[in-house]
């Protein structure tokens, strides 16, 4: 089984810990490729940089279906592209928000959002509803730090920890939801210093794509998420057309 992970954002030193990450939970058998485009953002913030990741999102899913892949991972918390994804590819596509939030409600009755910027916690609020988990979403608490901040600011766990625990004590929550892909590798030491169950979407997402794999499984196309109608793409988007 081939799973490819994607990161939405250009900054291969995060992409290489998110592989890490989602290598660590994938079972036997099951090849892990994480990949940033070559075109975007290098961070994720705002929803001007997610509209600009999306068309390097659908290249490297376009790349994947050339390359055999059985199913994909969208690495950013806000899902960016998910709906589009799911109309190209062959496999099951999954966001790191949706199995994270679907993962936390099979743990404990509340979950609470710890995210980046305070920006950013509109998105993780919309994403709750979307995904029926408006109710056991208890809070989003942003840490305030940036995201590339999470990948070289010696801090950073210190700080992460220290809103995830504020988290828990404002909302009377049972887990923790680590609302970016940046965060991925602190979920376990987090954990540990909190007691209570803490969830990367990375791992969450991994396996999630490899249980609907293993089970045979793919994203419906029979109505909207069908493959898109073909026509024709012009200037900068002309490699995305979808007719001939």
């Amino acid at each position: 089984m081939f799973v490819k992970v994607v990161n939405p954002n250009t900054t291969w030193s995060m992409t290489a810990t998110i592989e890490a990450c989602a290598r660590a939970v994938a079972g036997p058998g099951t090849r892990v490729e994480a990949v940033s485009p070559s075109m975007g953002p290098p961070s994720i913030e705002s929803h001007y940089d997610e509209s600009l990741a999306v068309p390097g999102i659908l290249t490297e899913i376009a790349k994947g279906e050339r390359e055999g892949a059985d199913g994909y991972v969208i690495a950013c918390f806000g899902d960016p592209g998910l709906d589009a994804a799911r109309e190209v590819a062959s496999g099951p596509v999954v966001g790191i928000a949706e199995a994270a939030m679907h993962t936390a409600s099979m743990l404990g009755r509340s979950f609470s959002v710890v995210t980046t910027l305070a920006r950013t916690t509109g998105r993780a609020w919309e994403l709750a509803h979307r995904y029926g988990m408006r109710d056991a979403c208890r809070g989003v608490h942003a840490c305030d730090l940036p995201v590339l901040a999470l990948d070289n600011d010696p801090d950073a766990r210190k700080i992460v920890t220290e809103a995830c625990l504020d988290a828990l004590y404002a909302d009377g929550s049972d887990v923790i939801v680590l609302g970016c892909a940046g965060m991925a590798d602190l979920c376990a030491q987090i954990s540990a210093e909190i007691g209570v169950p803490v969830v990367d979407g990375v791992a969450a997402a991994t396996l999630t794509v490899q249980s609907m794999v293993t089970m045979g499984l793919a994203t419906g196309k029979r109505g909207e998420f069908a493959p898109p109608p073909p026509k024709r793409y012009s200037g900068l988007l002309e490699g995305f057309t979808t007719e001939g």
